[in-house]
């Protein structure tokens, strides 16, 4: 990694703190060791920083923890991980999973959306773009997926949420034998929230694995919003050469949304993955990228009988596939926000998510279910919810053109192709 941390704080085997309690200890007995400097914080002050802004703050001013060499991508402070095959690059505006490339392509191409990029090459404000928080790439939506209440959005709450904006402070970074880590956090104070996030990879692997930690800092139950917003756009997304695919069943097309351009299918439509219904009549495959402008939202469950739900992105013309394998339990929906622009600032969002639609948690809650399955998840007082991922980017046979099917299992991601035939990916951490 091209990142250093000076004094980390206190980590577990695999090289990350083991809880949010372990780096409440941490402060704790490092206020009690160092409690004779006049300069730094006591425990109590520790503790009251925490309840009334970010824990993280008081635990910098007790470790000394200074973040050296940072980089930027798109104006963006970021950190680098890379493991000898992927070289991921994340931005500490909200945690976001920026850049992904594999080391051995000379082309340097990432599957994903770069705002950024698109606006250079449309002849915008690049810069403005840059400087839009995390949203880009792969980021989190976090306490909030979509548009607040009208009531919310008076009280400065912002759509999806306030992770995306939220500068994330780099609490440690290490290296355990194979295994890279970078631990992460922020605190959410609108939401009164404590978030952390662990992103690992292990050497010789075309993998990243993701834990996110949320920690609810009110005495009462609440009802959670949260998106894992990952988006793939050009040069990556190519019209006729890029197909997504997932272990979807039945769907539904978003309500009407306002976008750049019409949208082409029915609005509140239920249909069966892949085949979503047309607006002109007849239905359309949601697998391919059309070569028509378009604009719309459909979300889909996850095959309730899976363990891990996933999905692929797959460039047919250059043989790369790019994907996530994610905990069923965790995210048992997918929504695709399909930006069809026509243009550098096309957009295909794969969004797994704890809710079907990117609305606020108000109508999620008002829905209750969608194919008789809840639309939403409890966060309760003062408790944690975990959540964890991977994602993978590999150059793949020429014989394998359509994913069916992704397995993870004993150290392996097996990918398989309609004819049966494996494509095998060393992912030995589990999830």
């Amino acid at each position: 990694m091209r990142q250093t941390v000076s004094r980390p704080v206190g980590s577990s085997a695999q090289g990350r703190p083991e809880s949010l309690s372990a780096v409440r200890q941490v402060g704790a007995g490092l206020s009690s060791s160092l409690s004779h400097r006049d300069s730094l914080p006591s425990t109590e002050c520790c503790l009251e920083l925490h309840m009334r802004r970010s824990m993280i703050v008081c635990l910098l001013a007790l470790a000394g923890t200074v973040l050296a060499g940072v980089p930027e991508f798109e104006g963006r402070p970021a950190v680098v991980l890379s493991n000898g095959k992927i070289e991921l690059t994340v931005t500490l505006s909200g945690a976001s999973l920026a850049n992904l490339r594999l080391l051995d392509d000379p082309t340097r191409l990432s599957p994903y959306w770069n705002p950024a990029r698109a606006a250079r090459l449309a002849g915008g404000d690049a810069q403005g773009a840059g400087n839009a928080g995390g949203v880009l790439g792969h980021f989190l939506c976090l306490d909030g997926f979509g548009a607040p209440s009208q009531e919310e959005l008076k009280a400065g709450y912002p759509f999806h949420g306030e992770a995306s904006s939220r500068h994330f402070e780099v609490i440690q970074s290490t290296k355990v034998g194979p295994v890279s880590s970078i631990f992460l956090a922020t605190h959410l104070p609108l939401a009164q929230e404590f978030v952390t996030r662990t992103i690992r990879m292990v050497d010789d692997e075309n993998v990243a694995y993701v834990e996110t930690d949320v920690e609810s800092l009110l005495s009462i139950d609440r009802p959670i919003s949260w998106a894992e917003h990952a988006t793939i756009g050009p040069p990556f997304l190519e019209p006729g050469e890029v197909t997504v695919d997932m272990p979807a069943g039945r769907c539904r097309v978003r309500a009407e949304k306002p976008g750049p351009v019409p949208g082409r299918l029915v609005p509140l439509q239920d249909f069966n993955w892949p085949m979503a219904p047309l607006r002109r009549g007849g239905s359309v495959s949601l697998l391919e990228f059309p070569g028509e402008t378009s604009y719309d939202l459909a979300s889909c469950q996850i095959d309730p009988k899976r363990t891990y739900g996933y999905v692929t992105a797959f460039h047919k013309d250059r043989h790369l596939l790019f994907g996530y394998v994610f905990r069923r339990q965790d995210f048992p929906w997918l929504m695709s926000w399909m930006n069809y622009s026509g243009n550098a600032q096309a957009a295909r969002g794969i969004e797994f998510s704890t809710q079907p639609f990117d609305v606020s948690r108000r109508e999620t809650l008002d829905a209750h279910e969608m194919f008789g399955a809840p639309t939403y998840k409890w966060l309760p007082a003062k408790s944690r919810m975990r959540t964890r991922f991977l994602l993978f980017y590999t150059k793949v046979p020429d014989n394998l053109t359509a994913v069916a099917d992704v397995e993870l299992e004993k150290g392996q991601l097996r990918i398989i192709n309609k004819a049966g035939q494996t494509v095998a990916l060393h992912a030995r951490l589990p999830l």
